[in-house]
């Protein structure tokens, strides 16, 4: 099969769809690779090292994706890139659909190419093995970035995170207990913040209580509770996910409203719509903004910052899933192993996946 390695265009996204040693592993599986041209700079890797494992470089944007049976991405497809698809091709990436616009979604579909979204490829356990290390890459984070948005040079309220002897660490409420949310307690817990972490899950309040020690609060977050924690959270970190469908929201802007002046809130469910009333999509050159007095952090790739990072870990867990679709294909790929079946969400402009058709009003 022919893979294509685009170079990412979404602003600040400086992670690769392969690195070099999954083109040197997909070449001795007989398959031909095209990676554009300084496509793994912003990863830390050069043409040469494509080239010398048996990449073709290649110097123009469509020729990367034209040349693809399958097209190996990262974030969804931008609009200009949208015009490089063509019919039965697999397109590989964190595609995120819920929360993409329903023109993009229907351009999808009639370019009448697969869609394979990582982020669902779902194992029999019901976890999202690919989904999973940015996960915690994200969930890791949290803490930096609250370290920085803090600090009053970055217009927060002056608070070091872990405080002093006799000055009270910052408190941290985190809602939601899935991965992203155990990462960012662990970093917060870390660096000796007070922590507090809301779950609708008795089950995952419980782990954490043991995980921890008893080091974290844990709430069950019924609405009241989360409007109480709002109202001394030096720091609210919102990390809800409802798997195929957009976040919900579960923070009124009546509860930002609550919050003390220059507190800091960071919606890592933005990449899927937000979970916070009051959030809209930022960018890494310009992360924050206010918002009823509240400092918001709303950047959808977090982890495209540490791109080596987040390149290598991704990619750790996709390749299985990656070497088998160039080996058998879509279909056969699917009936080998439902894992893949779960990530496909559109096959050959067909959508599979009700819960987007649903969304969208568009034909299942």
């Amino acid at each position: 099969m022919n893979i294509g390695v685009p170079r990412e265009r979404r602003p600040f996204e400086y992670r690769v769809g392969m690195t070099p040693k999954g083109v040197q592993l997909l070449v001795h599986g007989g398959h031909q690779c095209y990676v554009e041209h300084n496509a793994g700079l912003g990863s830390g890797y050069s043409d040469r090292e494509y080239a010398d494992v048996g990449a073709h470089i290649v110097y123009s944007p469509d020729e990367a994706f034209m040349r693809g049976d399958m097209v190996v991405k990262v974030a969804r497809p931008m609009d200009e890139e949208l015009d490089w698809l063509r019919e039965g091709q697999i397109l590989a990436g964190f595609m995120l659909l819920p929360s993409a616009r329903r023109d993009k979604v229907a351009r999808l579909r009639e370019s009448q190419v697969t869609v394979v979204s990582y982020e669902l490829i779902e194992d029999p356990f019901g976890n999202l093995p690919v989904m999973k290390p940015l996960s915690q890459i994200g969930g890791r984070m949290c803490a930096q970035v609250a370290a920085r948005c803090l600090e009053n040079d970055a217009g927060g309220k002056g608070i070091l995170l872990g405080g002093v002897p006799g000055v009270a660490p910052a408190d941290i409420v985190v809602i939601g207990a899935g991965i992203v949310g155990v990462e960012a307690a662990r970093a917060f817990v870390g660096v000796g913040a007070q922590v507090h972490v809301l779950d609708r899950n008795l089950s995952k309040l419980q782990a954490i209580d043991e995980m921890f020690a008893g080091r974290v609060v844990t709430m069950v977050s019924h609405a009241f509770n989360i409007e109480h924690m709002c109202a001394f959270a030096d720091v609210l970190v919102s990390c809800v996910r409802v798997s195929g469908e957009r976040a919900p929201i579960v923070v009124t802007r009546e509860m930002v409203k609550c919050m003390r002046p220059r507190s800091l809130i960071i919606d890592v469910s933005i990449d899927e719509g937000g979970s916070v009333e009051t959030s809209r999509p930022t960018q890494h050159d310009e992360p924050t903004y206010v918002e009823e007095g509240v400092i918001h952090y709303c950047v959808p790739n977090m982890p495209g910052v540490v791109a080596r990072t987040a390149t290598n870990a991704f990619l750790n867990a996709a390749w299985p899933y990656i070497r088998l679709l160039a080996a058998e294909g879509v279909e056969a790929a699917m009936v080998r192993d439902p894992a893949v079946a779960k990530g496909v969400t559109i096959h050959r402009g067909k959508i599979i996946d009700r819960r987007l058709a649903r969304q969208f009003s568009l034909e299942a």
